[in-house]
């Protein structure tokens, strides 16, 4: 079989898991080609098709920024990109993300509906069925259900200053509809039930969990306690790529103003700027890509933190739980979809709750190591995936 993947990069949790996908793909006899703009290495995978490059992509985000037009432009880049696809002649193609502007939409789709391809559409957002905005649980929005307009989010990503987002919101669904076969993969129920609400209601939706490396992520000693004078604290960890509102950095602020001595929070994913806004009780740790380094600082914490306002279906919740570290979170997206009554915890969005369900878990030990373990054994990555070879296999048994 013959296996196209898409997706912007080619690193980040979206490109992990299209490369990942391949790699399985690839060693059950399959042949794969991923394409995408973005890429960390500089050399050229003889596995991969480039579609333009950091130039074409930086036109087009800026025609969006001042015309309020995404996907629309790059048909230069469009044109080489599908030239090479036709010669490859995919028996399947799948999809992950197609915005930030690196590729034109009615040229992709034009292809798809013409050619009667075969697609499978992992939906790592809500973009695929709006007229701009990845997310719109934060400011509680529905315009998404009949037609976007008046964006509150026209300034986020992907931002413009234009509200172009009424005939976005139209031009996608003509574009993304209408495709004879097309299965939408969904990471989590949460949004597998927008999904159904949206104009891709008429597509079949399957859920696959997103799935985590067992063999990085499980209990790991470390030194940290000691290195940091910490034996005798409560360690709290909260992990993000960027931390923002929208990740609850506000809500660790708060936490560290409540909290007693007892506690230490510990936060991942820091720079300089948000080490100016944190009070100096709480540890800032920049980024890191030592994986094993993070599982250590999961294992040793009590309890991980993740008050989220916007999520699809968090792994960092997974590696928590793959290390023996019980979870804490809001009932946002599929964040808690994860959790049981013995691995975790959902509470409200405010911080006198927060604080006291904080120091409930960790004074009475009211979540099991083991149990946190057990259950972070259902999203082992490879068993994840193959779920998705079985989908790309349906119509060939």
């Amino acid at each position: 079989m013959k296996i196209l993947e898409i997706n912007e990069v080619n690193f980040g949790s979206t490109g992990k898991i299209m490369l990942q996908i391949a790699d399985l793909a690839r060693s059950e006899g399959h042949e794969v080609i991923c394409a995408y703009y973005a890429r960390r290495s500089k050399e050229k995978s003889p596995d991969s098709i480039y579609i333009g490059n950091k130039v074409s992509c930086n036109i087009h985000k800026r025609l969006h920024k001042y015309t309020g037009y995404n996907g629309c432009f790059s048909h230069i880049s469009t044109w080489n990109f599908l030239r090479k696809v036709k010669k490859f002649d995919p028996d399947i193609i799948h999809i992950h993300n197609l915005h930030n502007c690196y590729i034109n939409l009615p040229m992709l789709f034009k292809y798809i509906k013409k050619n009667n391809k075969r697609v499978i559409w992992t939906l790592h957002d809500c973009w695929s069925f709006t007229g701009q905005c990845p997310y719109f649980s934060l400011i509680g929005c529905e315009k998404w259900k009949t037609g976007c307009h008046d964006c509150e989010q026209i300034n986020r990503y992907p931002s413009s200053k234009v509200d172009r987002t009424s005939k976005m919101w139209s031009l996608k669904r003509e574009w993304f509809t209408g495709v004879k076969d097309l299965t939408i993969v969904t990471p989590s129920e949460w949004l597998a039930g927008l999904v159904r609400l949206s104009y891709l209601k008429d597509y079949p939706v399957k859920v696959i969990n997103n799935g985590i490396d067992l063999e990085v992520f499980r209990p790991r000693e470390s030194d940290f306690r000691v290195r940091h004078h910490l034996e005798d604290k409560f360690i709290i960890l909260g992990v993000a790529s960027v931390w923002e509102k929208r990740k609850g950095l506000d809500v660790f602020i708060g936490l560290s103003q409540v909290l007693d001595e007892r506690f230490k929070i510990v936060l991942v994913g820091t720079n300089d700027a948000i080490d100016d806004k944190l009070p100096e009780n709480i540890i800032s740790i920049h980024r890191t890509s030592d994986q094993k380094e993070l599982a250590k600082l999961y294992t040793t914490s009590d309890l991980y933190v993740n008050p989220t306002r916007e999520e699809n279906f968090p792994t960092v919740n997974m590696e928590a739980m793959a290390c023996g570290t019980p979870v804490l979170t809001f009932r946002t997206g599929g964040s808690p979809e994860m959790l049981n009554e013995k691995t975790g915890l959902v509470v409200e969005d405010d911080i006198e709750v927060i604080a006291h369900s904080i120091t409930s878990v960790c004074e009475n030990k009211l979540f099991d190591t083991k149990a946190c373990i057990n259950k972070a054994q259902e999203y082992n990555s490879t068993s994840k995936f193959m779920e998705y070879l079985r989908l790309f296999s349906l119509k060939y048994e």
